[in-house]
């Protein structure tokens, strides 16, 4: 063989690996997409904003253990009208069975939503309620800040943390 064929046939070669490589990467490539998992709905800020609804919601049922399933197992709630910090599943429970009696109807006044990454966010700002005296139907209305922090667990997003304090000025 001379120089020139062996040249030649190293071209040849080297251009079939190349075509060979090229063409496995794009198989590679498109099965990857067909296997991959479909595109998950970006976490917005109205989304996040959206979940006090849900929330709102649960509390018009009356019922406590309901209002409960919003959160997490290990969520903290630092409640409006109770000074006890409530740890567990049990405690948020007996707050929200002492607070519905009231019938509360929240509302929100003011919201700031920070998305900080597609499982968690924080929504601040201010809302209010419209409570119902149980025993003489009179209505009055509480406003207070709050604080809900989300994480998405297993697909749902729960609260993890929730701080409501009525506003220093009344």
């Amino acid at each position: 063989m001379t120089r020139r064929s062996i040249t030649k046939r190293a071209a040849v070669v080297t251009a079939t690996a190349l075509v060979a490589v090229g063409s496995l990467a794009v198989g590679v490539s498109s099965a990857g997409s067909e296997s991959a998992p479909r595109s998950v709905p970006k976490t917005t800020k109205a989304r996040i904003a959206g979940l006090f609804d849900g929330w709102n919601a649960a509390l018009r049922t009356g019922d406590a253990e309901t209002v409960a399933d919003r959160y997490a197992d290990d969520a903290v709630l630092l409640p409006t009208v109770s000074n006890r910090v409530r740890t567990d599943h049990g405690g948020i429970v007996d707050y929200f069975e002492h607070f519905l009696v009231n019938k509360p109807a929240g509302r929100k006044i003011q919201t700031v939503v920070n998305v900080l990454d597609g499982n968690s966010a924080i929504d601040t700002g201010v809302y209010e309620f419209t409570l119902t005296d149980p025993d003489t139907g009179a209505k009055r209305l509480v406003k207070a800040r709050y604080t809900y922090e989300y994480e998405k667990r297993g697909g749902e997003w729960l609260i993890v943390n929730h701080h409501s304090s009525a506003m220093p000025e009344g």
